[in-house]
């Protein structure tokens, strides 16, 4: 009697316990766009808010053709490896990416004219890749199907027209299952209209439902981060940097380049795409040049690293790797990346010499400096003159890149060497005076 006491007891706290579990709320968001950036982003937000929630369930409404594999790896390993239940519901399409994150989730449901498959690796043109592309992508169905007890040779027929299952996938042809036919072969537990079916489904009618919204600042940072955005972003920070060289002390031309770079490597950064040690490369680019331009006579090896470290940290920003290891991204959305980068750059350079000074005789630019000029016609004067320098010879006292200072007769001046450098010690003659300015040459010994 004792002993039926306690089991009676241990079932009444079961029951309690499922009861309780049931009565969690259950965390829906949708993945209808493509499989990029933004869909990563939108999924791990999506599960931190469930767990703020403590959510018993994740339900995803899925309708997408798919996207980039990088990212739908990404957001495959985040369902593999997660601790609450998750359920997906393809309302129309989880085609490509999309069936590989529709089967790491635990149950499937689908619409009536839903299908999942056509998993092939493609590139943007819908040309099917090399064969190790195929090969990594059958892999990574394979194993996920594995890890949810789902026949991998279906998740492999996904991919490879060459796996042939009587009755199901002929030879020849990439597979996708429609709602019955993945039923029939255990891919989905039923076919239903609706969320809240799914959810009577799973006996979770009577749960509270938490519906993500997306915030104004996702859609800010999916925006940043389109191809388009980022290319005119480029275009701003190497026509800001160049024209701030070209017309040194404006501040605005310099103040545009540094805002552009904020907003194109924030968002990048945000969403997994840029690394610390990719901005860092930026930076180092950015500082090799500076130095080459303003420190180092002539130019040559840091001007060089310099132009390779911008080009590089700019264009890997784009592109989600591992120090180098393009094995999930792909050698050709470097080369994407690349092409992106260097057009823009070509383009700023363009546009800032063509239309350099016509920007700068435009009235919103000549409000940005100051107009007035302080003529000696009209009573404006330096300062004293000094006795008359020219033909006379000289020492340069300090390295003049172009200016610097020089020892004429036992007293300094200020002076701008016309051969662009002169070497502190060098010998120098001036050419030519203006007020305590002095310009010389150096003396070729």
């Amino acid at each position: 009697m004792r002993y039926l006491k306690q089991y009676i007891f241990f079932l009444l706290a079961l029951s309690y316990i499922s009861a309780n579990a049931q009565r969690k709320p259950v965390y829906v968001f949708e993945m209808k766009d493509e499989i990029g950036p933004g869909a990563w982003r939108l999924t791990q937000k999506a599960f931190t808010k469930a767990r703020e929630a403590n959510a018993g369930t994740i339900l995803i409404r899925m309708n997408t053709y798919g996207g980039m594999v990088d990212y739908a790896d990404s957001i495959r390993t985040k369902l593999l490896q997660s601790p609450i239940k998750t359920i997906v519901f393809i309302d129309n399409n989880a085609a490509s990416a999309g069936a590989l994150i529709a089967i790491a989730c635990d149950r499937i449901y689908m619409a009536k004219g839903a299908g999942i498959g056509a998993a092939s690796v493609v590139n943007p043109k819908g040309e099917i890749m090399p064969e190790k592309y195929q090969s990594f992508m059958r892999g990574l169905m394979r194993s996920t199907a594995e890890a949810k007890g789902r026949d991998p040779k279906i998740a492999e027929a996904f991919v490879d027209p060459d796996v042939s299952i009587p009755d199901v996938s002929p030879k020849g042809k990439v597979l996708t299952l429609t709602s019955a036919e993945a039923i029939k072969v255990g891919y989905c537990v039923a076919e239903l209209n609706d969320v809240e079916a799914v959810l009577k489904a799973e006996g979770l009618d009577g749960s509270s439902v938490i519906q993500h919204h997306v915030s104004v600042m996702d859609k800010v940072l999916a925006f940043l981060i389109s191809p388009a955005i980022s290319g005119i972003l480029i275009l701003l920070i190497i026509g800001g940097i160049y024209f701030e060289m070209q017309s040194p002390g404006i501040g605005f031309a310099l103040l545009v380049s540094v805002v552009a770079a904020l907003l194109y490597f924030a968002p990048l950064y945000l969403e997994g795409l840029a690394a610390h040690w990719e901005i860092g490369l930026f930076i180092l680019g950015i500082i090799l040049l500076l130095l080459e331009l303003f420190v180092i006579p002539g130019f040559g090896v840091a001007g060089i690293l310099g132009i390779i470290c911008i080009i590089a940290g700019l264009a890997l920003s784009l592109v989600l790797n591992n120090w180098f290891d393009f094995t999930v991204t792909g050698s050709e959305k470097l080369t994407s990346a690349l092409i992106l980068v260097l057009g823009a750059m070509v383009l700023s350079v363009v546009v800032s010499v063509v239309l350099g000074k016509s920007i700068m005789r435009t009235p919103v630019f000549q409000r940005l400096v100051l107009q007035d000029e302080q003529r000696a016609r009209l009573g404006y004067v330096s300062g004293k003159q000094s006795g008359d320098l020219v033909n006379k010879t000289g020492i340069a006292k300090t390295d003049m890149r172009p200016s610097g200072k020089v020892e004429i007769d036992g007293k300094w001046y200020d002076a701008v060497a016309l051969d662009g450098y002169i070497e502190q010690g060098r010998g120098v003659l001036v050419e030519k005076q203006e007020n305590y300015n002095v310009f010389v040459r150096k003396i070729n010994s």
